[in-house]
C-alpha cells in the first residue's frame, strides 16, 4: 500500500524484477512519486517515478499517527499541511533545504535536482532476502 502526503507526494513499496547472471531477483524497494505544485519546482529537475497502478494508495492516516505522537489528528493534519506549504515556499524562493523523513529518507535538492534518497536501514527493512540487489537499485 502507498501513502499520499497531500501536496508533497506518494510513498510506496514497489516490486522490481532484476535479471541476474543465473537467476531473476524480485526485490521490494521504496519509491517516492513527487506531487508538488509545479510553480514551486521551477528551475528544478526531478526524477520521474511512476508508482505501479496495482498498488493501493491511501491518504496519510492522521488518526493512526496521533496514537504514536499523542497529538490530536486535526493538529497533526495542520502540522503536515503547514510543513509541506513551508517547504514548497522555500523551494520557490530558491532555498535548497533538505526535508527529512524519520526512518525513511531525505528529500533534498543538489545541483537543481530534487530527489528522494532512502536510508539504507529503510531499504534493508523492506528487503531482507536480496538486500544488496535492492540497495544497488536504489
Amino acid at each position: 500500500q502507498g501513502v499520499l502526503v497531500p501536496g508533497l507526494g506518494t510513498f510506496a513499496v514497489a516490486h522490481e524484477q532484476v535479471d541476474g547472471a543465473e537467476e531473476v531477483y524480485v526485490v521490494r524497494q521504496p519509491v517516492f512519486q513527487l506531487d508538488m505544485d509545479v510553480s514551486c519546482l521551477r528551475e528544478l529537475m526531478f526524477p520521474t517515478v511512476m508508482i505501479p497502478g496495482d498498488i493501493e494508495i491511501a491518504p496519510l492516516d492522521y488518526w493512526c499517527l496521533s496514537q504514536t505522537t499523542f497529538l490530536p489528528p486535526d493538529v497533526l493534519r495542520d502540522c503536515v499541511e503547514e510543513t509541506v506549504l513551508l517547504y514548497s515556499f522555500q523551494l520557490r524562493d530558491r532555498q535548497r533545504l533538505a526535508f527529512a523523513f524519520r526512518d525513511i529518507g531525505v528529500l533534498s535538492c543538489q545541483d537543481n535536482v530534487l530527489c528522494m534518497r532512502f536510508h539504507r536501514s529503510c531499504i534493508e527493512k523492506l528487503e531482507s532476502w536480496d538486500t544488496w540487489v535492492a540497495l544497488l537499485l536504489t
